[in-house]
Parts: structure tokens; sequence; C-alpha cells
């Protein structure tokens, strides 16, 4: 088998799951964790055959594919904001959104300068951290910020860990629940305060891919459909008392939940309150900042 039938077949398999597109973009994926072929390569070598190993491979991948399980968890890992990350069914699988939401922090912070040209982020915690994504992807873009992860989750924290290991960043990472959190985080002010904690309500998995449902931890995806607030209600609570003065805090949001979550902040006493829309035009990130 030639590896441009290879892909064929990735179609082909996957039509009823997956749009020719997104089974195309797979194979890519494969081929580049695999043999290290970006497009470019595959195209020079799509008349190329595949080795029986390799052939067995990518079939276990496919089969995989078949049961709906994502790709990131299969191969074990995934990039974002340009840094490879693992990923296994504890941690959410990291989206463009959020690398939109980081892009946005690192752009505040280069505006927040010292004379030597160095951020004067002192201090920055990423609340319900996950895989470590955006503490890791700020980490490595302010260099002279210390950079704090909290979790509730052991498992979480663990592949957070390696993955500052993998990126070659110093993160102080925090086992607590933030809901009830009495922590030494509670002693400590933040220049940035930033989460993107669980908000989709229960009435909306229906709306949800089934492979997300059936793979990714429902504790950091999920809220009850009476309070969905409940984590920026509480984060935002953090920040009144740990928030510098000049220091900002950043939210992911639900698209649906927008107003009510900037209502939610203004009534808290927050300040200069921006909602963002991510490239698909939807309510996505929310900044603000309190009263100085």
């Amino acid at each position: 088998m030639q590896f441009k039938h290879l892909s064929q077949k990735f179609i082909n398999d996957l039509n009823a799951i997956y749009h020719q597109d997104e089974a195309q973009a797979m194979f890519l994926i494969t081929l580049q964790h695999f043999l290290e072929l970006n497009r470019a390569a595959y195209l020079l070598n799509k008349d190329k055959e595949v080795s029986p190993e390799e052939l067995s491979r990518f079939e276990a991948v496919l089969s995989e594919l078949l049961k709906g399980k994502p790709l990131q968890y299969i191969l074990g890992e995934t990039y974002f904001y340009g840094l490879k990350f693992k990923v296994n069914s504890s941690v959410l699988i990291p989206r463009p959104e959020t690398e939109e939401l980081v892009d946005w922090i690192i752009s505040v912070c280069s505006s927040k300068n010292i004379v030597n040209h160095q951020s004067s982020i002192v201090n920055l915690i990423d609340i319900g951290t996950g895989s470590g994504c955006i503490a890791i992807s700020l980490k490595k873009n302010l260099l002279n910020t210390r950079v704090y992860a909290l979790d509730i989750a052991a498992d979480a924290l663990e592949t957070a860990k390696q993955n500052a290991v993998l990126n070659s960043v110093e993160v102080d990472f925090i086992q607590d629940d933030i809901l009830k959190s009495q922590y030494a985080i509670c002693n400590t002010e933040y220049d940035i305060i930033v989460s993107n904690p669980p908000y989709i309500k229960e009435d909306e998995k229906s709306t949800m891919h089934h492979n997300v449902l059936a793979n990714e931890p429902y504790q950091a995806l999920f809220v009850s459909n009476e309070n969905p607030l409940i984590f920026y209600d509480a984060i935002a609570e953090f920040a009144l008392k740990n928030l510098t003065k000049n220091g900002c805090l950043f939210f992911e949001i639900n698209e649906f939940l927008g107003q009510q979550t900037v209502n939610l902040l203004k009534d808290k006493g927050f300040i200069n309150i921006e909602l963002r829309k991510d490239m698909q035009g939807k309510d996505r990130m929310i900044k603000a900042s309190l009263l100085v």
C-alpha cells in the first residue's frame, strides 16, 4: 500500500464520523507523529510504499478513531500555542479558542514594562490548569514572571507537571479546590489571575460531539443548570482579595453566558470589563480589573 492509498483509507473508513477534510488532517497529524513527515514531505512521498510495521501503527490509530476516541488521546499529545503537550483522559484537549485567550494575556502583559523591558508581571495564577497549557504557554513567554497553576485533580496535575518538564519551564503547581480553598495562595497577590473553568451547562450536552462526552473529563467540562457561574463567582471573590491594584482577571467563558458573566463582575465592583469574541464570532473571553 502506498501512502496516498493509506490517506484515502482514512477518508473512506472515517466517512461516517468525520468530514473528508477532518479525516485527511488526522492522517497527516498521524504521519507527522510517527514518521516526522509534514504535509509537504507527504506530497513528495505519497507514492512510497508503507512498510508492514508502519501500516500496523496507522491501522491501530484508525481502529481507535472508529471507536470515537479523539486523535490527541490516541497519540498522547497535541500542540498548543506552538508548544507540544501530553494529553490523556485526565485532562481536556486544549482548544484554539484558549490560544486566543493566552495571546490576549501576553499582549496585555507585554505593555506592562519596566526600564529593562522585562514584563513587570510578578505573579500569575492559572486556576483549573488541567494539562497546564495556559500556565506553561504564559511562562514560556513571560520568563521573569512566577507562574502558579492550581487544579483539584491529582492526575491532571501530574500531566501538567510532565508538560512543564517537556517545555523546560518552572511552574508552581498546587492541588486545591478553588470553591473552598484554604491554601497559601490566598496569602499572595497576583498581577494576573486567569481561568478556563468548567462552564458547559448540563442541558447543552445534546449539542456536543459524542467523542467529547465519552472521553474528556466530565468535571472539567460541566456545571449545573441552576448555578452555571459557580466557578466565576468563586474566582472573582478570590480576585477581590488577591488581585494587585493594577492587575487583571481573565476568563474563558460560555458563549451563551457572556452578559451574565459581565454582570456578575460588575456587581462585585470590577471595572474596565471587556467582553471579547473569538475567531468564530462567539463571546468567549473576558478581561476585568479592580477600582484603584
